[in-house]
């Protein structure tokens, strides 16, 4: 299976090529500059590899949670190389990301979602693939807390961010913190791979991102609305 993958959720810009197993990969600091700087890094992996885009089997590309402007450029650029070439693909959840990362059974993974909240949720490996202990939620750090039973390992930037809230109610739950792991497309190339096996490919059409804080601002006009009628 040949699969390009792309994440530009976080401050970060990559991607990645999974050839059959192998990785090819490109990341760099971009602050706001993830629309120039990902098509070049994209076809400089192609031409790397000498894989034209038509020969690749699917896209895969960061969903979310993460940053409202870095998951539209993800889904636009996916669904314009993906349409051109005809190919399906797949969104990966930039939390699990983070867990594929570790190396760990059990993953709190945590990310900063600025305006002093964090996007987290709670993995724990099964087989080849990742269970969904605690489902990803936009919360503040105060919400956020390690699932009872085995030893937990705490990721992600958010316990830099709001480390002075997380550390002091979480490390003595957690075996480890590292807070280094963001989400990355080589991280998800895998996470890809896996779900176009699982028949998860999509039509391009389809792709949406995951984002949170859309539906926090929807349960806020919910309210509104039922308190005006």
């Amino acid at each position: 299976m040949k699969l390009l993958v792309i994440d530009t959720s976080t401050e970060w810009c990559s991607a990645a090529l999974w050839l059959d197993g192998r990785i090819l990969a490109r990341r760099v600091l971009a602050e706001q500059q993830h629309s120039s700087l990902l098509l070049p890094m994209v076809d400089e992996l192609l031409r790397e590899s000498a894989t034209p885009l038509v020969q690749l089997d699917g896209i895969g590309y960061g969903a979310g949670p993460g940053s409202f402007t870095g998951l539209r450029i993800a889904c636009a650029v996916t669904q314009g190389l993906a349409l051109g070439a005809d190919l399906p693909v797949v969104g990966v959840s930039t939390l699990e990301s983070i867990a594929e990362q570790t190396g760990a059974e059990r993953v709190l993974a945590v990310l900063d979602a600025r305006m002093a909240e964090v996007y987290w949720a709670a993995y724990q490996r099964n087989g080849n693939h990742w269970q969904c202990v605690s489902e990803p939620a936009l919360a503040l750090p105060e919400s956020v807390s390690v699932p009872e039973g085995g030893e937990w390992v705490g990721a992600g930037n958010g316990f830099i961010a709001l480390g002075a809230v997380l550390r002091p109610r979480l490390a003595a739950h957690l075996t480890r913190i590292d807070d280094s792991l963001m989400p990355d497309a080589a991280a998800m190339a895998g996470l890809a791979a896996r779900a176009f096996e699982r028949g998860e490919g999509m039509d391009a059409a389809l792709a949406a991102p995951i984002y949170l804080r859309d539906k926090v601002a929807l349960t806020i006009d919910e309210r509104r609305v039922k308190r005006s009628a």
